[in-house]
């Protein structure tokens, strides 16, 4: 089982990347998917999750309208669009899975970072 984030890397202000989260060993179509992010030196925050049942979505209010989470389940990948990228989004990212969509997410990804500086 296992979780492959990737898509990170170094961006200017205002620029955008796609992060993808690559499952293997289960189904993705079962579970819903978080994407976090953490700075170091703070805690892990949640930024957006879409459901396994009907793809709804959920934003933090610091990304909505920027970013936009979206999953493959034929490619069992999910997928986290970043637009019009600030400073303030450094950070590593990390995917997340939840069989049971409460909360407690069964498998992680081991993060990717992105920096977004000039």
């Amino acid at each position: 089982v296992q979780l492959q984030a990737s898509g990170g890397g170094l961006v200017q202000p205002g620029g955008s990347l796609r992060l993808s989260c690559q499952a293997s060993g289960f189904t993705l179509s079962d579970y819903a998917i978080g994407w976090f992010r953490q700075v170091p030196g703070k805690e892990r925050a949640g930024i957006s999750c879409i459901n396994s049942s009907d793809d709804s979505t959920y934003y933090a209010d610091s990304v909505k309208g920027r970013f936009t989470i979206s999953r493959d389940n034929a490619k069992s990948t999910a997928y986290l669009q970043m637009n019009s990228l600030k400073p303030e989004d450094t950070a590593v990212y990390y995917c997340a899975a939840s069989f049971s969509g409460t909360g407690a997410f069964d498998y992680w990804g081991q993060g990717t970072l992105v920096t977004v500086s000039s």
